[in-house]
């Protein structure tokens, strides 16, 4: 199966990207150190390693889950979610060598295999002082390698991208977990007190992001009455030329297009990363993902050659100056005939 695998693609962009990006997350690292210092004169080199790297795994973690919905409220910040991967994937290495220096200064130097030992050693799961908040982090750190390991395109591809969407949304409970982890964490360590508070205002961030981009949607959801098996979509002159009008029927979020005088439509879900293709534009005749920029043809659902990636077509009906659409769905790549504006 791996004869397939390529290496990252490396260009400017990306580099840029993440030189950013290391440099930004050395500069909190920095800063967790220095105030830890400053606050605990006499805390330990160690603690103050674990603290930096789990302190800047925890901020990058909260950026990671923050760029989607901030995507959703103002497209100005797209560009954060091109190689949002990376950003996953340096947040797991920091998370990997705090939890790796936890257990070498906590559990190694015993009796016990240290694994058996971060497991047994805490058994108070109804107590505040003796709760396993290290086997928290242990589960979200196995979510998170799972997900690091299979961020490249390789494996997107290989489980699809639906699969690929499923096994990270993960990501979700590796959060909770996190969340547990450091909470409990806080309560029975000497951590001062803003620690706690940073954690209950990281939650109340993303909680907040994601309503709103929620609410946001929720008109773009509310289900079409269907009449002759055809659904109501809009006015043709309310979708904007070379744009898209995007449509919840059957269950199924569809995207309609117009450019020129013709009206297509295809399913929102692009085959990379189940991306919103009605949020994007066509451009030299195919609609392109406006995530990573992925293309299809709008009378076909299939992308141009070389190109295998194809996504569902929709049959479309002008009666007088409105948009009528068939909310069955044909299969990927089926040529449909545009509706044709008098």
């Amino acid at each position: 199966m791996s004869h397939a695998y390529r290496a990252v693609g490396w260009n400017p962009q990306k580099r840029t990207y993440d030189l950013i990006a290391l440099g930004g997350a050395g500069l909190v690292a920095l800063t967790i150190a220095v105030g830890t210092v400053v606050l605990q004169p006499d805390v330990t080199a160690e603690t103050v390693v674990l603290r930096a790297f789990g302190g800047t795994a925890w901020v990058l973690l909260h950026v990671v889950l923050s760029i989607g919905p901030v995507c959703r409220l103002d497209r100005r910040f797209l560009p954060l979610l091109y190689n949002r991967r990376h950003l996953g994937v340096m947040m797991f290495l920091f998370a990997a060598v705090h939890g790796g220096l936890a257990v070498v200064q906590f559990h190694a130097f015993g009796n016990r295999h240290p694994l058996v030992s971060l497991l047994t050693t805490s058994q108070g799961w109804l107590t505040v002082s003796r709760f396993p908040f290290q086997i928290a982090g242990l589960v979200a750190l196995a979510i998170l390698l799972m997900m690091a390991a299979t961020s490249h395109d390789f494996w997107l591809r290989t489980l699809t991208g639906p699969v690929w969407k499923a096994v990270h949304m993960f990501v979700y409970v590796a959060y909770a977990a996190l969340v547990v982890h450091v909470a409990f964490g806080v309560l029975q360590s000497e951590a001062p007190p803003w620690a706690g508070v940073m954690v209950g205002a990281g939650v109340a961030w993303l909680a907040t992001l994601h309503t709103l981009a929620a609410r946001r949607e929720h008109a773009t959801d509310r289900e079409r009455s269907v009449r002759d098996q055809f659904v109501d979509v809009c006015a043709v002159d309310e979708i904007p030329d070379t744009r898209a009008r995007i449509v919840c029927a059957a269950g199924e979020r569809v995207a309609v297009f117009r450019y020129g005088d013709r009206v297509s439509a295809i399913s929102n879900v692009c085959q990379h990363q189940n991306g919103p293709l009605g949020e994007g534009k066509i451009v030299g005749g195919c609609v392109v993902c406006p995530w990573h920029g992925y293309e299809y043809r709008p009378d076909t659902g299939a992308s141009p050659p070389p190109f295998t990636e194809a996504v569902p077509t929709f049959r479309v009906e002008l009666r007088g100056r409105r948009v009528f659409l068939d909310p069955r769905p044909l299969a990927p790549g089926t040529f449909v005939e545009p509706a044709v504006i008098a």
